[in-house]
């Protein structure tokens, strides 16, 4: 009650800022009536560019079916969602409307969505009593509330219980956060399976094709100061047992290529470097990738992939976009950003823990043993689908909520 009554009273103060204010805020209250699309669509919403980005996968299969609005909070969400409708599955990119009764209903007035996906905990409570006045499905995605969070949630029980009791299907990351949202008012029934959903677009990674230079082709990924020589120096042994072992050196910051091509050089190893428009390197040459997008094209050419920033104390980067590309993973002993992740790939044996010394006698033995890669490779994308888990119910119940309500 006090926030409705707060959000009620702070709407025309803010409305009368509206003329004097710019176009972002504008936006944000809904204060203009350019729609492009037809009503009945999907409204998807995630706060930035991370949730935003997470949801990709399945906001594509959506748009394939209905005309899709995209909001975020931010301005650069906003510009990464304009980048879906230039591609052509959504259909209007916008700055979320302001969590004001007014903004909220002229919003939807403007959009009529038959169902509003949400993406982790972008939930609030007068957008969400609007849905529920109105009819409209409400479907959240890769929810995920921790205990810590569950504890705060439930000193506002009155306010929070009325919103997860209107969802009609989520899916949580963790059966630990759905447990804690059934709890706090969400309807059992309104379950869907778990789904990670940053893992979804890797794990939809074509298989590699197997082949004798992938085989022979050593991948250093998002290096940072301090790995580049680790790197080089075991290349250079592994070589020694390998003859026709390749290297690709992806600097994390390309701004570095400069000093990591002198290294390079230093060592009396053949460089190529892709800004120069090298796209290939012979066998016992090395190309330095100084450039950016691209690493997805290095992780498919690779079938053994060292995951930079953890030969030095950086955490480690994510594993499971080499794993989508069936890479034998090498890491070393700083994984803290992502833990639990590395300790499943090794316990699978999908990925090795190396010390930086022990780098060059790793990578030699999955040079010399194709066979053994590429087996790591395989139960690296048997264990990334199945922790993304399969996206295809959660898209068909939303298709139907948004047909239903149409």
């Amino acid at each position: 009650m006090i926030y409705r009554a707060v959000t009620r009273a702070a709407g025309p103060l803010a409305e009368l800022a509206g003329p004097l204010a710019g176009a972002d805020w504008r936006e944000r209250l809904a204060m203009d009536d350019e729609v492009l699309h037809p009503p009945g669509g999907v409204w998807l919403h995630g706060a930035s560019v991370g949730e935003l980005t997470s949801a990709r996968g399945v906001a594509r299969a959506l748009g394939r079916d209905l005309p899709l609005v995209v909001t975020a909070n931010t301005a650069t969400g906003r510009n990464l969602a304009a980048d879906w409708c230039r591609d052509g599955w959504a259909a209007e990119a916008r700055l979320a409307p302001l969590d004001l009764p007014g903004a909220v209903e002229r919003f939807l007035d403007l959009f009529a969505p038959s169902v509003i996906v949400t993406v982790e905990n972008e939930i609030w409570p007068n957008r969400a009593a609007a849905a529920r006045a109105r009819g409209i499905a409400q479907v959240v995605v890769g929810a995920r509330m921790s205990a810590r969070s569950a504890a705060r949630w439930g000193r506002a029980r009155r306010l929070v219980g009325p919103v997860l009791g209107g969802i009609d299907a989520l899916s949580a990351q963790d059966a630990g956060s759905e447990a804690r949202l059934v709890a706090l008012g969400l309807r059992p029934d309104a379950l869907m399976p778990p789904l990670q959903l940053k893992l979804i677009d890797p794990a939809a990674t074509p298989a590699p094709d197997p082949n004798a230079a992938r085989d022979a082709t050593f991948l250093a990924a998002s290096t940072h100061p301090g790995e580049d020589e680790v790197v080089v120096d075991a290349f250079l042994r592994a070589r020694q047992a390998a003859p026709d072992l390749r290297l690709i050196l992806a600097p994390r910051h390309p701004r570095r290529a400069d000093e990591v091509a002198a290294l390079v050089r230093a060592r009396g190893l053949a460089l190529s470097r892709r800004s120069g428009g090298q796209d290939a390197v012979g066998p016992g040459g090395v190309l330095l990738v100084d450039v950016l997008g691209e690493m997805a094209r290095w992780y498919a050419a690779a079938g053994v992939c060292l995951t930079g920033g953890s030969l030095v104390d950086h955490g480690g980067h994510t594993p499971w976009e080499p794993a989508g590309h069936g890479c034998a993973i090498l890491h070393g002993p700083h994984v803290g950003n992502a833990a639990d992740d590395y300790a499943a790939l090794d316990a699978a044996g999908a990925a090795l823990a190396v010390a930086p010394g022990d780098l060059g006698a790793a990578v030699a033995r999955l040079a010399g043993d194709p066979g053994r890669a590429r087996d790591m490779g395989g139960r690296a994308r048997a264990l990334l689908r199945d922790r993304a888990g399969d996206p295809a119910a959660l898209v068909a119940r939303i298709l139907d909520l948004a047909h239903r309500s149409a």
